[in-house]
């Protein structure tokens, strides 16, 4: 059993650089079966669910070998089995991506039914809304989605709601479908371009990626490239958080400023001084914590990734701030969590009511989910005591080199690995 043990009372102050976006790393591995060639990925993020999807290639028949911690090498020439491992894809929700990278390169695919993060229903139909009407046949058999078509075709698809998931995995197999494929309501995360970049880089036909409507004209051939993965706009925004609940002073080095404004208005607007360069981001505050209100939204709203680490910061604040949760249906999971440890915060459906408190006091706590398990980080670091942290595989989904990042900025965090507790014995 691996747990975390953050003692609070220290304050941030230093620089870190930030990864690459696990969001984007997700779909663009998959992506890599549509080409016919060799593909080199830098920038990759070194976490749990990056390594698992290189796992899902190699045993499928991809060549797969890592240049350095941060560049891998995929050859996907030699793959032959549409089957994605199953006890490997059950545990991750972005193993689905396969779907439509499969399905464009070798007409089938068959993937597990997606897991992940826990934090409402997720359901896939504008995923096989896509797939069908591209002239694909979708079965759900014992928890496996099985997809075939002959030969994909052009569809002009609007999605019923805004999803990030749909709009990769269509864009996926629309790339080796006959003729164009319009999609509108789509999603316009950062990603969603990253993604679109990477697959004109092979030699996709995508344009209008960030705006509402998307449109792919499939090809018959793309190839391998070297492409770098944008930086991860929920992990800088989460150090951010951090150093601002903190009063501390951070610089957030290898970051797109223009992808993270959603999240510094917020937190201007909360108390912090903010200084931008060209690929960097300097943020302190020195005076008090002040109360805000925050709604998450699709792109460019704010992103529900960072809901969890503004509450945990806000939990300390003056007066009483407002969460309200515009995407999923619960989300709110880790609330619990947060009172463990002493935040007045009341949740009615999708709002969350955080009245601030003068002082956290350490107690056991568990992760729920990836960002539940980084807002438990943070209020760990605002505790007087240490917060012992469980679970904390969900934070390693999706955050690289964690506790050493925020012990190079002056946070008292430990990694521990304690013996499983032996199982009762039946009376």
């Amino acid at each position: 059993m691996n747990k975390f043990f953050v003692t609070g009372g220290n304050t941030l102050r230093g620089t870190v650089e930030i990864g690459g976006m696990k969001n984007a790393a997700v779909a663009i591995i998959p992506a890599t079966i549509l080409a016919q060639g060799v593909c080199v990925l830098e920038n990759i993020p070194n976490v749990s669910d990056v390594t698992l999807l290189l796992q899902m290639l190699t045993e499928m028949g991809a060549r797969v070998r890592m240049l350095g911690k941060k560049t891998v090498e995929i050859d996907t020439s030699y793959l032959c089995d549409p089957v994605v491992p199953y006890d490997l894809a059950r545990n991750m929700r972005a193993s689905y991506y396969f779907l439509g990278s499969l399905l464009g390169r070798c007409g089938q695919a068959s993937v597990s039914m997606p897991g992940g993060c826990n934090f409402g229903v997720r359901p896939i139909d504008q995923h096989i809304k896509g797939f069908e009407a591209m002239g694909a046949q979708v079965e759900i058999e014992n928890g496996m989605i099985n997809a075939k078509a002959d030969q994909l075709r052009g569809a002009h698809i609007y999605f019923d709601k805004v999803s990030v998931g749909a709009t990769m995995n269509i864009m996926l197999a629309a790339t080796r479908a006959k003729g164009l494929t319009i999609l509108e309501n789509v999603a316009k995360e950062p990603h969603i371009v990253d993604l679109a970049n990477f697959l004109n880089s092979i030699g996709a036909d995508v344009r209008g990626a960030g705006t509402d409507v998307i449109k792919i004209r499939g090809v018959d051939v793309m190839h391998g490239a070297s492409y770098t993965i944008i930086p991860d706009q929920i992990e800088a925004g989460t150090y951010m958080a951090a150093a601002v609940a903190t009063g501390g002073d951070v610089r957030v080095e290898n970051v797109i400023p223009k992808h993270m404004e959603p999240i510094t208005a917020k937190l201007r607007s909360a108390g912090a001084e903010i200084e931008e360069g060209d690929d960097w981001l300097r943020v302190r505050r020195t005076g008090p914590l002040k109360r805000i209100n925050v709604k998450t939204m699709p792109h460019p709203g704010f992103p529900t990734d960072m809901q969890p680490q503004m509450a945990a910061m806000l939990t300390m604040a003056d007066g009483v701030s407002i969460i309200t949760e515009g995407v999923w249906d619960n989300r709110f999971k880790y609330i619990d969590e947060l009172i463990r440890l002493g935040a007045n915060i009341t949740v009615d459906g999708k709002v969350a009511v955080i009245e601030g408190v003068r002082e956290l006091t350490a107690a056991p706590v568990r992760c729920t989910d990836l960002r539940g398990g980084a807002a438990m980080i943070i209020a760990g670091l605002l505790a007087t005591g240490t917060t012992e942290i469980e679970e904390i595989i969900h934070i390693e989904r999706g955050y690289e080199d964690v506790v050493e990042k925020f012990t190079a900025l002056g946070a008292d965090i430990r990694r521990v690995t304690l013996p499983d507790a032996p199982l009762s014995k039946a009376l």
